[in-house]
């Protein structure tokens, strides 16, 4: 066999632990927060910890390339709405999709983690396709007016995650799972459809700002910027 033929399998095992890791620190984190362990994510992926740090030096460095993932998902799914030909329906399946894939489940550790210049301007990339799906939509008329980008990412934030479906796994309640997925998937379309310009009602106090994100991804050394995973 070759050096080649040899490292195949090798790779194809790192790249399955990799993702091990990944799944297993989102699921640590959307259960243990910031305190999350580098053991905990370890034990759930499968894994040991010797493992992952050969992959990723620092739990920052695997807490980064969650971060940048889920931009890249953002991004993806923002794409795929500004592609639909109706800007409501591209709107919509953008919401939908970003809070059922677990978007703003990196929350927790808003602050904790350097912002690095890749996630950046991934971020950044995530703010102009939101703006533009956000823009397109109040020009159609589907959307209402007083409805902002950074009401559209809290959004997606606060469904990102079901209370219910949580505490259900931790207890290990299988015959209620599905259950609590489906009960949350009728709740987000409920808010989802909150959006729709035929409610005459207006929302409650200013648009919130920016700095409700700046604010919480500003690291603690001081750096001021904003990522939204």
């Amino acid at each position: 066999m070759t050096e080649s033929q040899r490292r195949g399998p090798r790779r194809a095992e790192a790249e399955r632990n990799d993702r091990a890791l990944l799944q297993a620190a989102r699921h640590v984190l959307a259960a243990d927060g910031e305190h999350a362990s580098v053991a905990a994510i370890a034990a759930a992926a499968g894994v040991g910890i010797g493992s992952l740090y050969r992959r990723y030096r620092t739990k920052e460095e695997l807490f980064q390339r969650l971060a940048e993932l889920s931009l890249d998902s953002w991004n993806q799914a923002a794409e795929r709405g500004l592609a639909e030909d109706d800007p409501w329906e591209g709107l919509a399946s953008f919401i939908v999709t970003c809070a059922e894939s677990g978007q703003g489940s990196l929350a927790p550790i808003a602050g904790t983690i350097e912002v690095t210049e890749e996630m950046q301007a991934k971020s950044d990339r995530s703010d102009e396709l939101l703006a533009e799906l956000v823009a397109r939509a109040h020009r159609a008329g589907a959307l209402r007016p007083d409805v902002t980008a950074v009401d559209i990412s809290l959004l997606i934030e606060q469904f990102g995650r079901s209370p219910a479906l949580d505490q259900l796994r931790k207890q290990g309640r299988e015959d209620l799972v599905e259950a609590a997925a489906a009960a949350h998937r009728r709740v987000l379309a409920i808010a989802v459809d909150g959006l729709r310009t035929c409610h005459p009602r207006p929302l409650p106090g200013d648009p919130p700002t920016d700095r409700l994100f700046t604010e919480r991804w500003a690291h603690e050394a001081g750096r001021s910027r904003r990522t939204s995973p």
